[in-house]
């Protein structure tokens, strides 16, 4: 389908979500003028920040805990950043790999701006290797072998308004590897009177996550699990950095929702949930929501079946009784844990279906009902 604004404008009433890619885009309105580049073309050569140089041209980054030590013409694991004669450079700065205009519901952020529509940007790379990622045709790759598409700041943030997209969210793969990018085209959002939102796994240092939160209006974290083995095993990763992101984020202005996938047989123990849920009430409060998404097998781990709906009821009853005001059911389109229920008269202040909004029983930032206020990013 051609992307022109009578379509955008019929999808969006719709409730429908947009997925663009590159060959998709070729012809449309959106960024007529550029044409995607073939894997392994416009690689970028922009100054990385947070590294330190070292002698003998040896350089250590300092953007995510993994501290990447490099030598000459060598790469961080991420795959998008390089040590070029003693100098760190990304690779990805304005190379877009993916970008979409999908609802915020679908990041998910479910207390952020409801039914708003986001531009959403992703480049190749990622510094974690989730055996169970989604999109690991772009984060698993190096930027070499996925076709990009050249999408500077300024233009990234002209097409978000230009579509009438209140948001930029940086997605898909992981944004920290994009550090650069994002942190600039943040900015530009911001000159248009754009919010800013990030989907990310959280393994980031914390000075530049303090720097992030100063040009973000919302961070989503995905939460793997809640031992350190599973980030051993299947994340590549480790559990301690990501807790300690979610609660310098929780003390900052900055709206917070927490994602954990829910993959049958490997963390989805019912007294590993309930010490997840006691941490999150006792170090960030009750207020930041919670989703439980449902696993399909995918990449790596085919072998397991989608996690039964009766799972992960079990796992919200339990993060509920734990405290939390707000836990919501993933990839269970119609199911009522995709409501948004106020935690003093518990009627349904918003009703969704999928990522469609069905209806809004709120006055403002309080509940229609009981004027209980419902914590969040409305308006």
């Amino acid at each position: 389908m051609k992307m022109n604004r009578r379509n955008f404008i019929k999808a969006a009433a719709a409730g429908s979500s947009w997925f663009l890619t590159l060959n998709q885009l070729k012809g449309s309105e959106l960024l007529p003028a550029a044409k995607a580049a073939p894997a392994g073309a416009n690689l970028s050569r922009v100054e990385a920040r947070y590294y330190d140089r070292l002698p003998d041209r040896e350089i250590k980054c300092r953007l995510c805990p993994r501290f990447c030590q490099l030598g000459d013409k060598e790469r961080g694991f991420c795959g998008v950043r390089e040590n070029q004669d003693g100098k760190y450079y990304t690779l990805v700065y304005g190379q877009a790999a993916s970008y979409n205009i999908d609802p915020v519901e679908k990041k998910p952020l479910f207390h952020f701006l409801p039914g708003a529509m986001a531009f959403s940007i992703a480049t190749a790379g990622c510094n974690v290797a989730c055996k169970f990622c989604q999109n690991w045709e772009i984060s698993q790759m190096r930027p070499e072998q996925v076709k990009s598409h050249p999408l500077p700041p300024e233009v990234a943030a002209e097409t978000a308004a230009s579509y009438n997209c209140p948001v930029v969210a940086y997605t898909y793969s992981e944004p920290v590897v994009f550090y650069e990018y994002m942190y600039d085209t943040s900015l530009q959002a911001r000159k248009k009177g754009l919010r800013n939102a990030v989907i990310t796994n959280g393994f980031i240092n914390p000075e530049p996550l303090a720097e992030l939160i100063k040009a973000v209006e919302a961070i989503k974290i995905d939460l793997k699990a809640f031992n350190q083995d599973f980030y051993t095993n299947y994340v590549r990763g480790e559990l301690k950095p990501v807790l300690e992101s979610i609660k310098q984020i929780a003390r900052s202005k900055v709206w917070l929702e927490i994602v954990y996938l829910v993959i049958p047989t490997l963390n989805d123990k019912p007294e590993e949930i309930r010490q997840m849920a006691r941490w999150l009430a006792a170090e960030i409060g009750p207020d930041y929501p919670l989703h439980f998404s449902r696993f399909q097998p995918m990449y790596l781990i085919k072998n397991l079946p989608p996690t039964p709906v009766s799972t992960l009821e079990r796992l919200r009853d339990i993060a509920l009784q734990e405290g939390l005001h707000y836990v919501y059911l993933g990839n269970t389109p119609g199911h009522p844990g995709e409501n948004t229920y106020c935690p003093n008269c518990g009627q349904p202040v918003i009703e969704r279906y999928g990522y469609t909004i069905k209806k809004i029983n709120m006055s403002g930032n309080k509940c229609r009902h009981c004027q209980q206020v419902i914590p969040g990013v409305w308006s």
